[in-house]
């Protein structure tokens, strides 16, 4: 396979998590209002596609140690394709978060095997851009998702929204079947065996480079998805914007994501990756700090609107455009034997923080927006003590300077 052709198939598996919420979030509170749940069922669609999602990393990564990417990342998109078409003929609440935890664990085939992949194939540093790249391609699908999200249920109903993600799954599948080769050049027999399995969990869960620059996507991430989580809410019953409107803003919010995977790119090119990411959370600091300080300042205001928002959570989205790069290739980067699980784990941990970050969220969303600028300045604060701290000091010995 070619470089470009390994971007695209990595950017198009990496890319259903955007598709999957994205897309979903605009058409959330017409399913919440057609259905007569509350808000906490409808939060439930999230959390538990999300919980699914990061639990069956924890299977679908030995599994691909074994058996290789190939067979796994084609079940998965098989499965997730059915998934989606269940998920969108839902006769009622239960129906549909039982479609959307099959989805999820769907999805956790695609995306484990695409941050397993680009460690088959790239060293470390190479790796790096390489995600780089292919998390602009995310960007770009994150781009079109929710302002299709919003048309489509405007126009056709929430229904027509959820089958598109079918669409989109039957696509992937047949590109992955047609031009996808395989990248495990040798599986591993052992990969499934209790105690060995065990062992390398336990190994990779101590080794320290995992855990930071796990804990470190981990909290970038966590800090996207209280937007995600919120923002429907904030934006749609809050102040009153249309499903389009709100579609649109989201594509703007992706903009900058992308603006922050090229900003990665550029850094990579004149500094270390440790350097760059200390760097990055500047951004992410300002981002954080600005939009709990516009909340406050603008409650009860005429001026206070969508932008005191957005504009914030731009600058923090262009930091979180360097952290995901860096933090997914540089988890997986000490162990290119056990990719599969490694990416597993990393998976797994970012989801069950998102499971957790979706029960509070569900708690406090009486008041949105406050719910998503203390949940932001949270991760903000995390990341950027991760970043300044642990990263200086245990990020280098895997990913060092890249060649200029």
């Amino acid at each position: 396979m070619n470089p470009q052709l390994v971007v695209l198939l990595m950017a198009l598996l990496l890319g259903l998590q955007p598709v999957t919420t994205d897309l979903y979030l605009p058409a959330l509170p017409a399913i919440t209002e057609g259905f007569g749940a509350g808000m906490g069922q409808a939060q439930l669609t999230l959390t538990a596609l999300l919980l699914a999602f990061g639990l069956s990393q924890l299977v679908w990564g030995p599994l691909s140690d074994r058996f290789g990417r190939r067979p796994i990342l084609l079940w998965g998109m098989a499965a997730y394709t059915l998934a989606s078409v269940a998920c969108a003929w839902a006769p009622n609440m239960a129906w549909l978060i039982a479609g959307r935890t099959l989805q999820g664990m769907a999805m956790g085939a695609g995306v484990m095997g695409a941050r397993a992949v680009v460690r088959d194939l790239f060293a470390p540093v190479q790796g790096a851009h390489v995600m780089s790249q292919a998390l602009t391609g995310l960007g770009i699908i994150a781009c079109a998702c929710a302002p299709l999200g919003g048309l489509l249920t405007d126009a056709m109903g929430w229904r027509t929204a959820l089958l598109s993600l079918a669409v989109y799954g039957a696509v992937t599948f047949a590109l992955l079947a047609w031009r996808f080769e395989e990248t495990l050049a040798q599986p591993d027999p052992r990969a499934l065996q209790f105690r060995p399995l065990l062992r390398a969990n336990l190994d990779i869960l101590r080794h320290p480079t995992f855990l930071t620059w796990c804990a470190l996507s981990s909290a970038s991430y966590l800090g996207l998805f209280t937007f995600l989580a919120s923002s429907s809410f904030v934006f749609i019953q809050s102040m009153g914007y249309s499903k389009t409107a709100y579609g649109l803003l989201m594509l703007s919010m992706s903009l900058s994501y992308i603006a922050g995977t090229f900003v990665c790119r550029w850094m990579l090119r004149r500094n270390s990756v440790h350097r760059t990411v200390g760097m990055a959370a500047i951004l992410t600091l300002i981002g954080g700090v600005s939009m709990v300080a516009l909340a406050y300042a603008g409650q009860g205001q005429d001026w206070f609107g969508a932008w005191a928002v957005m504009v914030p959570m731009y600058i923090f989205m262009i930091g979180h455009g360097v952290h995901q790069p860096c933090g997914q290739s540089g988890a997986v980067a000490p162990f290119p034997h056990r990719a599969g699980t490694a990416s597993a784990l990393n998976g797994f941990l970012m989801m069950l923080g998102a499971f957790f970050m979706g029960a509070w969220l569900s708690r406090h969303l009486d008041e949105p927006v406050f719910a998503l600028a203390h949940g932001l300045l949270l991760w903000a604060l995390i990341i950027t003590g991760l970043a300044w701290t642990r990263v200086q000091r245990l990020g280098r010995p895997v990913l060092l300077k890249p060649a200029t």
